[in-house]
C-alpha cells in the first residue's frame, strides 16, 4: 500500500482538481475526501468527471478524519485553514492551498484579508532559488496564489538579476472564472461572463502582498480581469529596465533545468489553452520598442500550476517522492 493523501475542501474547483490528480498519482492513494456544506453528498454529484469515486460521499471535515493521512491538502476558503491545521498533530504534513500562512508580515495580512495573522509556513514555489530544499525539509507548506504563481515566475528572476526596477512594476492579468471559486455569484453566471471582460479588485488585489514578498518588488500596480473561460491565467508583467542585459537570457538561465517552466522560442507567445490541464507555466519576454519597458507574458492553468498541481508538486517534495510524479508537463488540446 502506498502513502495516503487526504483532502479538506474537496467539493470546490481546486479540491476537485486535487482529487483528479491524486487518483492518477503513482505513489499516493486517496484517503479522506472531506467537505463542509456538501458533506454527505456523492462526490460525483459535484465532480462527475471522476467516475472512480462513484459510490463515495464527501465526509464531514474534521481533524480526526484527516490526521492519519501521510499528507493533508487544505483547499479551504481563505481564513479557514489555520483553525483546522491547529487541531492536527504537529508531525502531520500539510499543504495549504489557502492564503492563511503565505505572508510573513502580519500587517499585510490584516490589510488584504482581515482578522488575525495565523503565522508563516514555508512558501510553496519550488522554482524560486533555494525554495525547493526548504520545501523538502518542511512539514507545513503554504501553496502560492494563482496570480502569484504566474506573476512571480515571470518577474522574480529579472529582479534577482538586477535587470528591472523593483519600484516600477505594472501587471494586467486575466483569469478564468474558476479562480473565483464555486460559490454561486451573479457576476459569475454564464450570461454575465460570456462575451465580456471585466476588471475587478483594481488596485487592491490580495495577491499583491504575496507577489511583492516572493519577487522583491517594492511597488506594483495590478489590474485583474475576469475572462470568459473556465480556467487559465494570462499575465502581462512590465517593468522599467535597470540595465541593457538581455531579459530572455536571464529567464533562460533561471529556468533551464525546471521541468514545469518553459521559456518559449523567440517570437512565440504564451496562451492559456496550451497550459490547460498541465502543471506548466509558459513564458515569453521582449522589450517594448516605444517605452523601453521589459514585457513578460506568462500563462498557466490556475487550477494546475496555480493551485492543485503546485500543491501536488510541493507534496512530492515533502514526501521525498519524484517531484514530477502524478503531474503533466503537457497541456490538453484542442
Amino acid at each position: 500500500m502506498g502513502m495516503t493523501a487526504a483532502v479538506a475542501g474537496a467539493s470546490g474547483y481546486a479540491g476537485g482538481e486535487l482529487l483528479r490528480l491524486l487518483l492518477g498519482h503513482p505513489d499516493l492513494e486517496l484517503g479522506a475526501v472531506c467537505a463542509g456544506s456538501s458533506a454527505g453528498l456523492p462526490v460525483t454529484d459535484l465532480h462527475p468527471h471522476l467516475p472512480q469515486l462513484a459510490g463515495t460521499a464527501f465526509a464531514p471535515t474534521s481533524a480526526g478524519a484527516l490526521a492519519d493521512a501521510d499528507v493533508v491538502f487544505l483547499a479551504l476558503p481563505h481564513g479557514e485553514s489555520a483553525a483546522l491545521a491547529a487541531q492536527l498533530p504537529a508531525s502531520t504534513r500539510i499543504i495549504d492551498l489557502g492564503a492563511d500562512f503565505r505572508l510573513r508580515d502580519a500587517g499585510s495580512w490584516e490589510r488584504y484579508y482581515g482578522g488575525t495573522h495565523a503565522g508563516t509556513w514555508t512558501y510553496g514555489l519550488p522554482e524560486l532559488p533555494g525554495q525547493r530544499e526548504q520545501i523538502a525539509a518542511s512539514t507545513r507548506v503554504a501553496n502560492t496564489g494563482c496570480y502569484a504563481a504566474a506573476i512571480t515566475l515571470a518577474l522574480a528572476p529579472l529582479i534577482a538579476a538586477g535587470l528591472v526596477d523593483p519600484d516600477d512594476v505594472v501587471v494586467v492579468a486575466s483569469s478564468g472564472t474558476s479562480g473565483a471559486g464555486r460559490a454561486a455569484k451573479a457576476t459569475l453566471l454564464g450570461t454575465e461572463v460570456m462575451g465580456d471582460l471585466s476588471p475587478y479588485k483594481v488596485g487592491c488585489h490580495q495577491h499583491v502582498a504575496e507577489i511583492k514578498q516572493a519577487t522583491g518588488a517594492s511597488s506594483m500596480s495590478m489590474t485583474p480581469v475576469l475572462a470568459p473561460m473556465p480556467r487559465g491565467i494570462l499575465a502581462t508583467v512590465t517593468a522599467k529596465p535597470h540595465t541593457s542585459a538581455d531579459p530572455y537570457e536571464a529567464l533562460q538561465q533561471a529556468y533551464a533545468d525546471e521541468p514545469f517552466v518553459h521559456l518559449l522560442p523567440p517570437g512565440r507567445w504564451p496562451h492559456t489553452a496550451a497550459t490547460l490541464g498541465s502543471n506548466s507555466c509558459h513564458l515569453q519576454v521582449t522589450t517594448d520598442s516605444d517605452s523601453g519597458r521589459i514585457v513578460v507574458v506568462s500563462a498557466l492553468d490556475n487550477l494546475g500550476k496555480g493551485a492543485a498541481g503546485q500543491a501536488v508538486q510541493n507534496a512530492n517534495l515533502v514526501l521525498g517522492l519524484p517531484e514530477q510524479a502524478g503531474l503533466s508537463i503537457s497541456g490538453v488540446a484542442p
